[in-house]
Formats: C-alpha cells, sequence, structure tokens
C-alpha cells in the first residue's frame, strides 16, 4: 500500500515540515520527518529528506530560494540523498564519517559528501556563513548512528533524527488509513519511547542502546543544553511545541550530572 500525500506544515516563520508514516523494521510505527528550513539568506537547508513526490517537491518550490544544502543527519536516514541531489544539483550534503562508505557498500547512488563530520573536526569544520548564521552544529560522534543535530536559532528549534523519539506518531499518521498506536511492537515502544515525565524507558534506551562512547555523548549533551531552545522537531513521533529545554533536560540527566 502506497503512503498517503505528507502532512506540509509551517511549524515556524521558516520552518517547514513534510511528516508521513514510516514502519521500523517492518512493525512499529515510527512516523517520518523531513524539515526544510528557510535561512535568512533565502537559501533552503533539507534535514533528513523524505521521498521527492511530485507534492512534496512542488511545496519545496513554493518557498522560494534555492535548495543549497542537504542534510543527513545520521547513518540510517539516508535513503532520498540520491533523488535529491539529482533534482538539485547545485545542493551541498552534509552527513556523518563513515556514511559514504556505507552508501557505496550498499550500491546507492553515489553522493559526494562536501561536509563530513568526524570526531576529529567536529570542532574546528568550517560551515558555510548563511549556514552558520541560522544554524548552530553538534555533532554526536558517541551515538550509535553518529548524530548531527541542529538549532534553528531565530525559531529556538532544535532539529534531529534519532537522538530522542516522541512516540505515539499521531500526526505522522493523521493522513493515514489506520492508528498510530494499533499493533502489539508499536505499543511496546510507545512504552519506552515517549517523553512523559517519569517514563524512564527511553533514558534505558540512551544509555544502553543509544550511547557508544559516554564521554563524548556527555560533552555533546552538556553543549545542546546550553543552546536555547523551547521546541523539538523529531524525525519519529510528534513535534514538541514547547517545553522541549525541560524534556531533553529529563532525558538526558543520567548524562549532564
Amino acid at each position: 500500500m502506497s503512503n498517503p500525500p505528507p502532512i506540509i506544515r509551517l511549524v515556524a516563520p521558516s520552518l517547514t515540515t513534510y511528516s508521513l508514516p514510516f514502519l521500523r523494521f517492518n512493525r512499529i510505527k515510527f512516523g517520518g520527518r523531513a524539515t526544510v528550513i528557510r535561512l535568512s539568506s533565502g537559501s533552503l537547508a533539507i534535514f533528513s529528506p523524505i521521498p521527492l513526490t511530485a507534492d512534496v517537491r512542488a511545496s519545496i518550490a513554493s518557498l522560494g530560494g534555492t535548495v543549497r544544502y542537504l542534510i543527513a543527519p545520521d547513518m540510517e536516514h539516508h535513503m532520498q540523498l540520491g533523488p535529491y541531489k539529482t533534482a538539485y544539483p547545485q545542493a551541498l550534503v552534509m552527513a556523518p564519517e563513515g556514511l559514504a562508505a556505507k552508501r557505496r557498500k550498499q550500491g546507492d547512488q553515489e553522493v559526494p559528501i562536501d561536509y563530513e563530520f568526524t570526531a576529529a573536526n567536529k570542532r574546528s569544520i568550517k560551515l558555510p556563513e548563511e549556514f552558520a548564521q541560522d544554524l548552530e552544529v553538534e555533532y554526536w560522534d558517541g551515538h550509535a548512528s553518529k548524530e548531527i543535530t541542529l538549532l534553528h536559532k531565530p525559531s529556538k528549534t532544535l532539529i534531529e533524527a534519532d537522538l530522542l523519539f516522541n512516540l505515539p506518531a499521531t500526526e505522522q499518521y493523521s493522513n493515514a488509513k489506520e492508528s498510530a498506536t494499533s499493533g502489539i511492537w508499536t505499543k511496546i515502544s510507545t512504552a519506552f519511547m515517549n517523553t512523559k515525565p517519569g517514563s524512564k524507558g527511553q533514558q534505558r534506551f540512551m544509555w544502553y542502546v543509544l550511547c557508544r562512547d559516554k564521554a563524548s555523548w556527555a560533552e555533546s549533551a552538556r553543549r545542546v543544553q546550553q543552546w536555547d531552545f523551547d521546541r523539538i522537531i523529531p524525525c519519529h513521533g510528534d513535534v514538541i511545541e514547547t517545553g522541549g529545554k525541560d524534556v531533553f533536560r529529563r532525558l538526558f540527566a543520567w548524562h549532564l550530572q
């Protein structure tokens, strides 16, 4: 069954999200989301591209500006890089170390990486001025999937892929002919991959599964905690419209001690 059209929403004056159903392991209703950022310069940056359907391409065109940046935020969120690079050949690609090799091994379309984040260069990599003016970047090399997280400074929004999850994926399944919470595997995952106060499941998932280098992870957590944000846009689950800093502090408390 083909996916319904994505939910396209202007979350903030310069942020548009594209939300759609997505099954993880073909069982868990994770939902998927791309975020298009209109920089102050007018250029567009696309974080975690979703399938480039005619509707999506028309919507991106309606935002005006040139697509200048494609961000594959980790080792999993890269499957649509090829079609986007073909459609927007002028776009510069940002990705974590190791992704280019993974794509070659899988036989994916060759896409040059213009800005590759590594553990060694993450404090010194120089990004284009128009990008850095609006966006802070933190590369979590201690994350199992090598996560690139953004802060959109004008709207005080944290944009992330697999750093934290906010299930159920209600918005992402709102156009689908099925519930975002149905299915035993989805129910189990939602029980520990939510952001409800008092729920320790996601903290344990981070500590024991996602975190591969506790010192590096803690350093990244401390840096992101210092960012000025209120909203969180995750790739999986609902947008946290307000109170995002409190959610972050609660989920990362073990790493911020």
